[in-house]
């Protein structure tokens, strides 16, 4: 699937004009509150209709102002998750997921409701109405339902915003699912980066309204310029390893690639499966020679690539480990104090329990 958005349109005093093309199976709109991620989902949606500009997924144009194209929401075939699920109150959980199946065209209502179900592990909810559901569970049969519509495509607008951690943390699995087993892309709007590094496989940064940045989301996270305010910090690398070893008497697993090995507290994955681990730039010390006698147990061998000052205390380390880039977010005084620069040998050390294993990862 290929996303294709190029528009510019204006509310008010507010610009959103924005150019991207995306063919991850889950691209991520990310950027602070009033950043335009909404607007633009809305126009994807044909819930906006721009002023200037293009959409099309797939090659099947949703948008076009140049041609005066402009598909109603009900002809693009596309299902919507909102934050709060609006189920329909006096419909059972079936019903809800039936009515879902009926959107869909007729050619395509041969979608299965007990791989659905399956899926989303919601069977035992079928009978029950929607003032019986949790938050997590609402969302779940919210899923379903855009789903059995048989989309070509489905917008989640921060499906997670109105969840506690608890329930975040419950419904977070099945969105890798139906990012990895439905076939079906997703755009994904967050404004927390967690949730960004765990599910998307592409990100599309917006501020005030432009594009600030937009590529694989590996490539996006290091960027610590791009992340402010309240996620200030919680950028780093992003790496792809696999389940190395399980060590059920300290509740610990070792992970493994190619920049080496860390242990994580114990994961629930089998032997081979490739999770996502997130290392923020905060949590990397830098030693210029094999810490001993240290608690923190992991420690990736490397080379500084490159060392930049930030604003007037910090400085950004990028260290290439084997061919994959760590960050590390340290004070100047340390950086002049080990004399860091480009091309020394080092290591990088991480502390077991701020390691974040950011979920499930397909591989190929």
């Amino acid at each position: 699937m290929t996303l294709q958005v190029d528009i510019s349109h204006r509310q008010g005093d507010f610009l959103l004009e924005t150019a991207f093309e995306s063919a991850g199976s889950l691209t991520a709109l990310f950027g602070p509150s009033g950043s335009g991620k909404t607007t633009l989902v809305n126009v994807i949606a044909g819930l906006v209709r721009p002023q200037k500009g293009h959409v099309a997924v797939d090659g099947r144009v949703l948008v076009d102002t140049a041609s005066r194209t402009f598909l109603k929401p009900h002809r693009r075939r596309i299902g919507y998750v909102f934050q709060d699920a609006r189920l329909f109150p006096h419909l059972t959980v079936r019903q809800n997921l039936l009515y879902g199946r009926w959107l869909a065209p007729r050619e395509a209502q041969k979608a299965q409701l007990g791989a659905v179900v399956d899926m989303l592990d919601i069977g035992h909810l079928l009978a029950r109405r929607p003032a019986l559901l949790s938050g997590g569970e609402k969302q779940r049969v919210a899923i379903g339902r855009a789903l059995l519509s048989a989309p070509s495509l489905i917008l989640m607008d921060e499906p997670l915003a109105s969840l506690d951690e608890a329930r975040k943390g419950e419904i977070l699995p099945y969105v890798e699912r139906l990012r990895d087993a439905a076939r079906v892309p997703l755009v994904y709007v967050s404004h927390q980066l967690a949730e960004v590094a765990r599910l998307a496989t592409d990100i599309a940064v917006l501020d005030k309204g432009r594009l600030a940045a937009f590529g694989p989301t590996a490539d996006i996270l290091p960027r610590l310029d791009l992340f402010g305010g309240a996620e200030a910090g919680e950028g780093g690398a992003l790496l792809s390893m696999r389940v190395a070893g399980q060590d059920r008497a300290f509740g610990i697993t070792t992970l493994r690639s190619q920049a080496g090995e860390i242990v994580v507290p114990r994961l629930d994955a089998a032997l081979g499966t490739y999770v996502r681990v997130r290392l923020r730039a905060r949590d990397v010390m830098v030693a210029t020679a094999k810490p001993q006698g240290l608690s923190a147990l992991n420690l990736l061998a490397g080379t500084i690539v490159s060392l930049e000052a930030v604003g007037d205390s910090g400085a950004e380390v990028r260290i290439d480990c084997a061919g994959e880039t760590v960050v590390a977010r340290i004070t100047r005084l340390s950086a002049t104090r080990l004399r860091l620069e480009p091309g020394m040998a080092v290591y990088a050390v991480v502390k077991t329990v701020s390691v974040e294993p950011a979920g499930a990862m397909p591989v190929g």
